[in-house]
């Protein structure tokens, strides 16, 4: 991983390659490089940012009309030059670039050097490029045909991408596990890791799934299985404008990310609230409606921001509907063998639809003869793809590596399924519901109250930046909120975060708790508030400094408490994530700028996780 572009056409290659590589920027990643063939194949990488080997290529040129382009998010070896892609093999004659892991690379590599091959990186990559050598001079089949037949032999997770000196007008792709689609353009092709490198020359794609090849040659291309049969694949048309992976006049995505909630929101609802006829349309799912309605369990698997959703979820679908329900992490779900039944239902959250965990969890419930539903915001994704019936999100491109609209979209799609579980089983009132109807509707003008506040958060994270240590505080619907405020904080400012519900401080947290440990604290007035109060009353005992979050307008006899008060609109108790959640956005997001942290592209991380 991390991001990969392709081009064959009639313009030159470089400036469309880079320009993709920028576009992949919010994935995260350590490196950067770009191969492009003009008689011969001219390869330049660098560590870094993509800048770097912008600017190693306007110091060396390269011409073109044929290339291909790398973001390295490091899985073997570390960030450097040498094991940036694209990778060349012994002779020089194609060059690989590749998102996944190859998992038997090992095994490959010892039987290569036994045949004298000599490696400079420590990669999996640059093996799986000399393999498909290997197969070439050993069988004397066709570049293409050693490049099935290699795939047929790898185990692991690949997105690939080749071009080759003996065949300068094609391009090899193939994807396992690792998301990769092809872009297609007047008498040009684009192949990248999501849509996001040639929205501006073709919104037309075909989404190549796990176990299939792609050939592309400047007059068509050919889609087939790694098992060698031609596929007639649909095309799509992508339905992102271009301004929506832009940044819009603001100085990160992730600013801009926050403050499209409000809208974004109204999107994830248009045609499925439905307040004058009090109730929850779900297009996606309404075939199976009766099913899930009638599920011994639902069980939710998502990882990261998507887990902490998830959890919102449990609480939302068994108060509201009365379905038992489980929350697991999707990388422990698909190790631990679980006990699964026909009549459960396993749900699952991703973002990009791509993540590699998240789809393994689809797969196993499938196999156990469970249905399954995909709440997913990319079109066309692999888990949209794969499973049974779903929701999208439809909260637009989300850049910023660090999720916040994604968030708030999926718990607004498991608010609307828990409310329509709750239409099917008659567990609300005629009235209960077009309250809850009422007050869901108007949760977006309610965040755009709370993105007001946004100097003042900032001011509060000028007091806060150098902090070492936070933790954040709730409880029921709002202890996910927690934990999802401490990621948010530990993801982009590099602070040491903590979530707990509030009780749970007294079993072990309040042993860190003094004068420099900040504590934020999510207190809505809701039946549970005089318990929230009484832990903040603990943690002043014990001098720490408290920012809170609630809805109480008569804060007279607890102002003492609070350093701070971020004050959110009153709504009903289980819609209060959606508003808790905001504070806790900004305040990550200011004391990560004011600390120099480049938000968009947190160290570390990647945007779209493909592999284990």
């Amino acid at each position: 991983m991390c991001g990969i572009v392709g081009y064959i056409g009639k313009q030159e290659a470089f400036p469309i390659l880079i320009s993709g590589l920028q576009r992949l920027e919010y994935r995260g990643y350590d490196s950067a490089g770009v191969a492009v063939l003009d008689g011969g194949l001219q390869v330049r990488k660098k560590q870094g940012k993509v800048k770097n080997l912008s600017d190693l290529v306007k110091a060396n040129p390269i011409k073109g009309t044929v290339g291909i382009a790398h973001t390295r998010w490091a899985t073997h070896g570390a960030p450097n030059d040498v094991n940036a892609h694209p990778h060349v093999v012994a002779d020089g004659s194609f060059a690989l670039v590749h998102n996944g892991i190859i998992e038997n690379y090992a095994t490959l590599k010892e039987e290569l050097i036994r045949k004298g091959y000599e490696f400079h990186s420590q990669t999996d990559t640059e093996v799986l490029a000399n393999f498909i050598l290997e197969i070439k001079r050993k069988t004397g089949l066709p570049l293409e045909e050693a490049f099935r037949q290699a795939l047929t032999q790898v185990v692991g997770a690949y997105g690939l991408v080749l071009i080759a000196e003996e065949y300068p007008d094609m391009i090899l792709a193939a994807r396992n596990g690792s998301p990769l689609l092809f872009g297609i353009g007047e008498d040009e092709y684009f192949i990248g890791s999501d849509a996001s490198p040639f929205i501006e020359y073709t919104k037309q794609v075909v989404y190549l799934n796990d176990g299939e090849m792609l050939k592309v040659t400047r007059d068509g291309y050919e889609v087939k299985t790694i098992q060698n049969e031609i596929l007639d694949k649909e095309v799509h048309v992508l339905e992102w404008e271009l301004e929506e992976i832009e940044k819009g006049g603001y100085d990160y995505f992730m600013l801009k990310e926050i403050m499209e909630q409000p809208e974004s929101l109204r999107n994830t609802m248009r045609g499925r609230v439905r307040v004058e006829e009090n109730l929850i349309r779900l297009g996606g799912i309404e075939e199976v409606i009766d099913k899930i309605a009638n599920a011994r369990r639902v069980i939710i698997c998502a990882c990261g921001t998507s887990w902490h959703a998830g959890l919102v979820g449990e609480y939302l679908i068994e108060s509201l509907a009365g379905i038992p329900v489980e929350v697991e992490y999707a990388s422990e779900f698909r190790y631990r063998n679980p006990v699964l039944f026909p009549d459960d239902v396993v749900v699952v959250i991703s973002q990009s639809g791509e993540t590699a965990d998240t789809l393994a969890a689809v797969r196993e419930g499938k196999s156990r003869g469970c249905l399954t539903l995909g709440l997913v915001n990319a079109v066309g994704s692999t888990i949209a793809r794969e499973t049974d019936a779903g929701i999208y999100l439809h909260a637009g491109p989300e850049i910023g590596v660090a999720s916040t609209k994604a968030f708030t979209a999926q718990v607004t799609v498991l608010t609307m399924l828990a409310l329509r579980l709750a239409q099917a089983r008659k567990t609300m009132t005629p009235a209960e519901m077009k309250s809850a109807l009422v007050e869901l509707e108007a949760i977006p003008e309610k965040i755009q109250e709370v993105l007001v506040k946004a100097e003042e958060i900032k001011e509060i994270a000028k007091v806060y930046r150098y902090a070492s240590n936070f933790l954040f505080m709730g409880r029921g619907y709002n202890f996910p909120v927690a934990l999802e405020g401490a990621l948010k904080l530990k993801e982009i400012s590099y602070i040491h975060a903590e979530g707990y519900p509030a009780a749970e401080m007294k079993h072990g947290p309040i042993a860190l708790i003094d004068e420099f440990m900040p504590v934020v604290i999510i207190a809505p007035q809701d039946a549970i508030y005089d318990k929230v109060i009484s832990n903040v009353e603990e943690i002043v005992a014990r001098r720490g400094s408290v920012v809170g979050i609630t809805d109480a307008t008569d804060l007279k006899e607890v102002a003492h408490l609070y350093e701070y008060v971020i004050q959110i609109p009153k709504t009903q108790d289980f819609l209060t994530p959606l508003l808790t959640v905001v504070p806790q956005q900004l305040l990550s997001y200011y004391v990560a700028v004011l600390r120099g942290c480049n938000v968009d592209q947190p160290r570390n991380l990647a945007k779209s996780v493909t592999v284990e």
